[in-house]
């Protein structure tokens, strides 16, 4: 189980750390505020953007200790 972990932590890491995919986390948050007036703001819309940040910050956590402790 540890060196499946590791091994998708090296892939996940590889991959977080690519100017291509902040390029698209940036693209993600301009069409999530662009698409706010289509769905009036809602508390709905707000919950799909705080849900998504929360998860993959909860995620990143543990995979930037793993890389810590290497």
């Amino acid at each position: 189980m540890e060196k499946h972990f590791t091994k998708v932590a090296n892939w996940v890491a590889r991959i977080a750390g690519l100017p291509p995919t902040f390029a698209l986390c940036c693209l993600i948050v301009i069409v999530w505020a662009v698409s706010g007036p289509f769905f009036g703001f809602s508390d709905t819309w707000q919950l799909v953007i705080n849900t998504g940040t929360t998860i993959i910050t909860f995620l990143m956590v543990f995979l930037i200790q793993n890389t810590q402790n290497r």
